[in-house]
């Protein structure tokens, strides 16, 4: 007779989210959010980078009426030195015009300046209004489906079949001739986020057509929770990880959008620039004077890229489901399963 050898209970390693709630025992919401998105270290680098670049935009030029620390403006122009070449050496030295001169003798870092604040305020004004109307038409559809799904995702349906570039054109070219300077950033902003939520709405319909049916939101309704209760304090919070991701992937896709309107000549109108309409500009220049191309351009590719860094990191902090894999942990595990699959396969034969 044989009888197979067990395995002591001792011998196995502990469950992966034990680790995780012994962490975050004892600590409110908030703390547990900010305790995960520290953790994230590309999430973290990201928004120093961001509000560094944000905060030398805003204070290097100045903004609305309020004078920068440069010497220089997007509009003022100068002698041209060594050719409106760069005359940045290092941090401790930038010279007279560190991103050098256009052609007509503007000084180059106070261009990419105003170029980078014109696109961080349409980033926000479109991830803002975009981000509400996606949100609200896709919970609503989602929650109270029949007659209310049925006329929303025809709306939806409408919008999405038109073109997204000829619309935005079309009303950032109606806002351009009404407004000037900031507020038609602003305007341009705004008529943009009005078409740019479609996509959202729909992976905000699909999430809350999941919670909607679960136990919890059953618990709320028995409760006697009213129905924007249950949408905002029960269903909303725990789709919050899904919005993030899509409201940052929205934001840095409208900083696109934007450069596309600008080359395009549909975007923000001179006198005053973006980083699209830098680049729009001086395509020409690009083999001859190719620091007018690269700076923008460079500015453009860390703000999408710092952008969608923090909504990774947020994701991770906000959605309770998600958990960082540890490979050291992953790895002792499988070792310690081959270890104990020898031992627990022995027999012992009965006299």
């Amino acid at each position: 007779m044989t009888t197979p050898n067990p395995v002591t209970p001792s011998a196995q390693l502990p469950d992966e989210p034990a680790t995780p709630a012994r962490e975050t025992k004892g600590l409110s919401q908030g703390a547990i959010v900010r305790k995960r998105f520290i953790g994230n270290t590309a999430a973290l680098v990201s928004i120093i980078v961001f509000v560094f670049i944000f905060i030398l935009a805003f204070s290097s030029i100045g903004f609305a009426g309020v004078p920068g620390w440069w010497k220089y403006n997007h509009t003022q122009f100068s002698e041209t030195i060594n050719g409106g070449r760069p005359t940045f050496v290092h941090l401790f030295n930038w010279g007279e015009h560190p991103f050098g001169q256009d052609r007509i003798g503007r000084d180059y870092f106070a261009m990419t300046m105003r170029g980078t604040q014109q696109s961080i305020m349409i980033m926000f004004v479109i991830g803002g209004v975009g981000g509400f109307l996606g949100v609200v038409v896709g919970a609503v559809s989602g929650y109270f489906r029949g007659w209310i799904e049925s006329v929303l995702m025809r709306v939806v349906d409408i919008i999405i079949i038109i073109p997204l570039l000829i619309l935005a054109a079309v009303l950032g070219r109606i806002a351009g001739d009404k407004v000037q300077g900031n507020m038609a950033t602003i305007a341009l902003g705004v008529f943009i986020g009005l078409v740019i939520w479609t996509g959202l709405s729909r992976l905000v319909r699909g999430e809350f057509l999941s919670l909607r049916e679960r136990e919890f939101v059953d618990a709320a309704r028995i409760a006697g929770a009213s129905n924007s209760r249950i949408i905002f304090k029960h269903i909303l919070p725990n789709a919050v990880g899904v919005i993030i991701v899509n409201v940052t992937l929205l934001m840095s896709a409208a900083i696109l959008l934007e450069t596309g309107l600008s080359y395009l000549g549909l975007g923000v109108k001179a006198p005053d620039v973006s980083l699209g309409s830098l680049i729009s500009n001086n395509q020409e220049a690009f083999s001859t004077r190719p620091w007018l191309f690269w700076f923008p351009g460079l500015f453009i590719v860390v703000i999408c890229l710092s952008i969608n860094f923090i909504g990774d990191g947020l994701r991770d902090a906000f959605d309770p489901r998600q958990k960082k894999f540890n490979a050291a942990r992953a790895k002792d595990r499988s070792a310690h399963g081959s270890a104990t699959a020898a031992p627990a396969a022995t027999t012992t034969t009965a006299p």
